[in-house]
């Protein structure tokens, strides 16, 4: 069965190198997060990538006073874990309670909990008696909290709480408790009870055993034991069910994480590789994971290790497992989404442990994890994507009637992702939301709260802003450059072109954001513009004479002057390709050691015939059939020179024999032919005012079966989506490949930028559509919490 991890967004957790690395010894869970100033002058980098060495997770007073209540086999009056007794006479807070310090103002319950768990712990072998006295003044004065609905409420609280309150009473406790509000809890609980039986809610049961005591079928509860002898991974459970029925694997268990943490034990463990992985998925999220690549493939090769012998701390866990999925398959490890079957139907995955518990950020992960479709046939994947877009819609919908405020940052995330598919959205957009959002109380919540005690999320935050501002600069700067190239190339004075200079710059520097990559960025620009002038020129700017003319001058290439351009338009169109490819050439030629001229040269020769078929279709007023069009229009759509010529900058050597290859140029078409749909399904009312065919009003002409413009547009949606799956596939493909995995990669990107321009409307053609997000990624200062500045 599986339990339910909470994946509040960017709540980091600590991680290490190797799972087989040594133990690091449990810190309490108050303690406070490293400080800055006293690690000297290391960079932020340089302790993060110290936060990779090990895993340190608070130790739980709730799941220690559980361990704490065990006895002795062979002195029953004696505990079996003396230590986890004193423990808990050394670790109670000042005002009485135990769990966390300084704990979040809606956490009262939580408190409650651990430390009601430590008096019974006291109270069983009767010591401590100011500790007990103290604990239960705690408990009287905030119990009014335990039924405020505005209170967080910890896995299982209302079952458990009421379970300790009867123990209390059958060991002789006198709780400062009014008895109509114990009926109330206890009336509360019977309910709970009485609910259905189904397999999740068996599990569930058995997860809180401990709050059930001697209501509960012990035996039943041990059919969910795990190989390392623990129930559920929780020290709380383990203990109750060891103290009921003396098993030595529960032993083992409890004793092994002992032997790690010291005299406590943490609300789970394992959580090793959930929590490596957070620190993945959070580092990707904030922009800053291409600093720390070697640490990254170390946590991902071993996970992948652990994914091919079926560990159970990812098969056993929903969200890690999902997670566990989606990082291994965006990073190219071949892992087959059949492990998420049992996710498939909605039906199975609420019949589990997480289903029944309805946590939305498992749910979360289910759902990015149902977008990598890379395959054909992935019923899995659409299955899992259609439940759970359905079910987290529905939530958002509760959330926003109740106004939950505690469960903001979650329903935030879902807001996010819903709107924003993993094809849709731009990183540098991803990563401004995701610092802008960022949540220094790396806070996570089971049968009671816990945190990471390694990280010093301020480093990690710092990192994120600094990085985000360096890039910021550079970018701005490079967009200075390229208004200032489209001046002296003269393309400002042709009045018919859309001057589309930031948004040409903002495609590629909202995906290619790499300081490093300047070129690369430039060559993208300066060629997006260059296509937008010639695709304005081939549609309304030039007469045919025009367009053959910028042909011929192409083909021919070098000892061309002014007097063969049969017009000043076509004159400076022509010298501004001339100049810039020959400048990108020769950037090339100090990226690539070999002439790739003669390549770029033929890019643009092909896309401007491409074009000119098109334009003669419009002038001939010929209706080409569907093959005709798709043929040339994934040509037409004019990517060629805006992608292929940035290859050659983004750093792999690339042979004559790779672009040349095949697969190179299926790679190209899938991109092509997805940015050409999306483009027709958007323009298609505009162009049928013009006059133009495309492949809406095509299918609509050649196929009977399509009688309206919806299902030819829904057919079309359904290309595009095999399309950009058989990229991902060839993307993310490393056995056979002969294209790099850095030169692939910028066709996905590609992608993201055709998927977030297209999302409503033609975005690239509005004048307004796009100005927040061109603002956000390259003018507007990020703005760095409060608590980053000291750094």
């Amino acid at each position: 069965m599986f339990l339910h991890r909470p994946n509040y967004h960017l709540h980091l957790s600590s991680t290490k190198s190797s799972l087989n690395s040594s133990p690091s010894v449990g810190v309490d869970a108050g303690s406070q997060m490293v400080s800055s100033t006293t690690l000297g002058t290391q960079r932020p980098e340089e302790r993060i990538r110290e936060m990779f060495a090990n895993v340190e997770l608070s130790v739980s007073s709730y799941d220690t006073a559980w361990v704490a209540m065990i006895p002795s086999p062979n002195s029953p009056q004696f505990p079996y874990y003396p230590e986890c007794v004193s423990w808990l006479l050394d670790n109670q807070l000042p005002d009485g309670s135990w769990g966390i310090p300084h704990r979040h103002p809606f956490l009262i319950k939580d408190a409650l909990s651990s430390t009601l768990a430590s008096v019974l712990a006291l109270k069983r072998w009767n010591i401590g008696e100011e500790h007990m006295k103290r604990g239960l003044h705690f408990i009287g004065s905030n119990f009014s909290l335990a039924i405020d609905p505005k209170q967080h409420s910890p896995v299982g609280f209302d079952v458990i709480f009421p379970g300790m309150v009867e123990k209390a009473k059958g060991m002789g406790l006198s709780l400062p408790l009014r008895p109509t509000a114990v009926d109330d809890l206890l009336h509360k609980r019977d309910l709970e009870l009485k609910r259905s039986n189904s397999e999740g809610r068996k599990a569930y049961l058995a997860y809180i055993a401990e709050g059930l005591g001697e209501l509960q079928d012990w035996d039943e509860v041990m059919k969910y034991q795990r190989k390392n002898g623990s129930l559920f991974n929780s020290p709380s459970t383990t203990a109750a069910a060891l103290s009921h029925l003396q098993d030595a694997k529960c032993h083992a268990y409890l004793r092994s994480i002992l032997e790690r943490f010291g005299n406590a034990v943490p609300t789970t463990y394992p959580l090793d590789i959930c929590t490596r992985l957070c620190m993945v998925d959070a580092l990707e999220r904030l922009g800053i994971s291409r600093q720390f690549r070697e640490e990254i493939k170390g946590v991902l090769d071993e996970t992948y290790r652990c994914w091919l012998r079926i560990d159970e701390e990812i098969y056993l866990d929903t969200a890690t497992c999902a997670l566990a999925f989606r990082l291994l398959r965006m990073n190219g490890y071949d892992v087959s989404s059949d492990a998420l079957a049992q996710f498939a139907e909605e039906d199975l995955f609420f019949n589990s442990l997480g289903g029944h518990l309805k946590d939305m950020g498992t749910v979360l992960e289910l759902y990015r994890a149902s977008q990598t479709i890379a395959f054909p046939n992935e019923l899995v994947l659409e299955k899992i994507n259609h439940w759970s877009s359905h079910f987290l819609k529905q939530e958002l919908l509760k959330a926003e009637m109740q106004r939950d405020l505690f469960h903001k940052e979650i329903i935030q995330e879902v807001d996010y992702a819903l709107r924003f598919p993993c094809y849709a959205n731009l990183e540098r957009l991803e990563n401004r939301r995701n610092i802008e959002h960022y949540n220094l109380d790396d806070i996570h919540i089971l049968k009671t709260s816990y945190r990471s005690c390694n990280i010093d999320r301020r480093d990690i935050i710092a990192l994120a802003v600094e990085d985000f501002s360096v890039c910021q600069s550079i970018h701005r700067r490079e967009l200075e450059n390229l208004e200032r190239w489209v001046k002296e190339s003269r393309l400002d004075r042709l009045k018919f072109a859309r001057e589309k200079q930031t948004y040409c710059y903002f495609s590629v520097a909202a995906t290619l954001f790499a300081p490093e990559l300047s070129d690369a960025r430039m060559s993208w620009a300066k060629n997006g513009v260059l296509t937008t002038v010639v695709d304005d020129f081939f549609d309304i700017g030039g007469s045919r004479d025009e367009l053959v003319n910028l042909i011929n001058l192409i083909e021919k290439w070098n000892g061309n002057s002014a007097a063969d351009c049969c017009s000043e338009q076509v004159e400076i169109i022509y010298y501004a390709l001339y100049t810039t490819i020959n400048e990108l050439g020769a950037k090339a030629f100090a990226w690539q050691g070999r002439s790739v001229t003669d390549h770029l040269i033929d890019i643009w020769l092909t896309l401007l015939k491409s074009m000119m078929r098109e334009a003669e279709w419009t002038m001939d007023k010929s209706t080409p059939t569907m093959d005709e069009y798709m043929a040339n229009g994934y040509v037409s759509f004019a990517l060629g020179p805006i992608v292929l010529p940035a290859l050659y900058f983004v750093g792999p050597k690339l042979s004559e024999e790779v672009v040349v290859h095949p697969e190179f140029h299926n790679l190209f078409k899938l991109m092509s032919t997805c940015g050409r749909l999306l483009n027709d399904i958007q323009g298609f009312q505009r162009e049928g005012k013009e006059g133009k065919l495309n492949s809406v009003s095509l299918r609509m002409v050649y196929d009977d079966r399509l009688a309206s413009e919806e299902e030819a547009v829904r057919e079309i949606r359904g290309v595009i989506d095999n399309s950009r799956r058989e990229l991902l596939r060839l993307v993310l493909e490393r056995q056979g490949s002969v294209v790099p995995s850095a030169c692939k990669d910028l066709f996905w990107k590609a992608i993201k930028v055709l998927h977030l321009f297209y999302l409503t409307n033609d975005g690239f053609s509005s004048p307004t559509e796009m100005v927040s997000a061109v603002s956000a990624v390259i003018h507007e200062p990020i703005k760095p919490p409060s608590y980053c500045q000291e750094i």
